[in-house]
This record gives structure tokens, C-alpha cells and sequence, in this order.
């Protein structure tokens, strides 16, 4: 059954991620901020009114885990109560609702998390979103797709040698979002990314091969030392794909 992009809504469309949607989706409907403000429930009730989209994909967030430490409030608001109020407009509209979370739910004590891990964040940008997919926990007609991604460009002068990661770039990451996002059938929690890697060799793949050495302990925030993502769910998936 083809898909008609025009009937998917997304959060976020000014950022890292949601750009890069735009460009692979075109046809994806991207509200600006000030007429779809996830911290607005009545002026997304009343846009969603006026539409006659299906499925919304939640990527809008405050991201930056050193400014929820110094901002917890904002976090709170955006991450949390923004993300409750898409919950509960979703489920107003009968909306499929995707949910972007992060790899930073988890503890990061080992590493090669499975979707039903325990959940134990180890900063405040980590609970926020944790906050977020209670909410949308409570909707059954929902997906968390819990991921990490980056510049195609590695944006730092340094990076971790000692933190392990499944991130990739945002470029290798979106596809692989969008392929799980548009299969209705999908629902519960499922993880995306790539290899095993450190923040350094990260950015080495990436083209980034001056870079330098930061360790964990040299930031004023904690960082986890491997929140790396089981893919099982994602690789069955694929599997099933190929067979078919």
C-alpha cells in the first residue's frame, strides 16, 4: 500500500534530524513552530482539526544534555509536558503517533541494550526523555523508536575514547527511521543505529581523522560509558523484508 506523505505530520522540522526528513520526505508536512508548538495544546488540536493527516512523527525536543542540567525546567516543558500533550492529541485524532528517543535511557554500564532492558538515566536531557515515552507508553497506537545520530560531519575537535555508541550519521540514520516509522503495523519500542563503535571512531568513519581524545570525566555533565543497541528487533525486521 503506498504511502501519502502528505498525511504525516512531524515535530521538529527545524532541527538536525527533522531537516534531514524533509529532505529525504519533501511531501512531509512540517508545521513551523509557532503554529504547531508541541507546548500548545490547543493550537496542535486545531491545526491537526484542519488537516486530514494519519500518523505524526515526534522528533521536536530539547536536546542538549549540558543545558537541561543547567535548564531542567525547559527540558520538563518540552520534553515532557510537550510530549504528553502529543500523546493526548493523538489520541483525540486517532493519529498513529512515532516517538524519537535516545540511547541515554539507559544506564550505559554494558552496553548492547534489547528493547526490554531496564531504563536508568544517568542525566537530566536522559529523564526528560524517559518522561516522554511514559506518555506515549500510555497510547496503543504508538512506536519509540530509541536511536542516536550526528552531523555527516563530526562536529567536535575532540571526542570520547572511552564511550561506546551505535550512533552514525544523521544522513545513515534518517532511512533507517523512516523505514520503521511508516510500517503501521509496528508498534511497542524498537532501536535503531549501526555497529559498536567509540565517539572516536565515530567520528573517524566519518572523515574526521585530526580528531582528538576527550574521556567521560573531562565534561561537567555524566556521560555513560556504553549505552550501544541491541538490533535483533531492527536486523528480524530486515530479515523478514528480504524473504518476502
Amino acid at each position: 500500500m503506498a504511502i501519502d506523505f502528505r498525511n504525516i505530520i512531524l515535530t521538529g522540522g527545524s532541527g538536525l534530524l527533522g531537516t534531514e526528513i524533509k529532505n529525504q520526505v519533501p511531501e512531509i508536512q512540517a508545521p513551523p513552530h509557532d503554529q504547531f508548538d508541541v507546548e500548545n495544546y490547543g493550537a496542535m488540536d486545531e491545526w491537526i482539526s484542519k488537516s486530514e493527516c494519519t500518523t505524526l512523527i515526534h522528533a521536536a525536543a530539547f536536546t542538549s544534555p549540558p543545558k537541561a542540567e543547567e535548564e531542567p525546567m525547559r527540558a520538563i516543558s518540552a520534553n515532557i509536558i510537550g510530549t504528553a500533550n502529543i500523546v493526548r492529541v493523538c489520541s483525540k485524532h486517532d493519529l498513529r503517533l512515532v516517538y524519537l528517543s535516545t540511547d541515554y535511557v539507559f544506564s550505559g554500564d554494558r552496553g548492547n541494550y534489547s528493547e526490554d532492558d531496564a531504563l536508568n538515566p544517568q542525566n537530566l536531557y536522559a529523564w526528560s526523555k524517559l518522561g516522554g515515552e511514559c506518555s506515549v507508553k500510555m497510547y496503543a497506537k504508538s512506536l519509540i523508536i530509541r536511536t542516536s545520530f550526528c552531523e555527516q560531519v563530526f562536529p567536535h575537535d575532540k571526542a570520547f575514547i572511552d564511550q561506546f555508541t551505535s550512533r552514525d550519521s544523521v544522513k545513515v540514520i534518517t532511512p533507517m527511521i523512516l523505514d520503521v516509522a511508516f510500517r503501521e503495523d509496528l508498534t511497542g519500542t524498537i532501536h535503531v543505529g549501526t555497529e559498536r563503535k567509540t565517539v572516536k571512531n565515530l567520528a573517524i568513519k566519518l572523515g574526521k581523522t585530526d580528531v582528538g581524545e576527550l574521556m567521560r570525566d573531562d565534561v561537567s555533565f555524566k556521560v555513560p560509558f556504553d549505552t550501544s543497541l541491541n538490533l535483533d528487533r531492527l536486523k528480524t525486521i530486515k530479515n523478514k523484508d528480504s524473504d518476502s
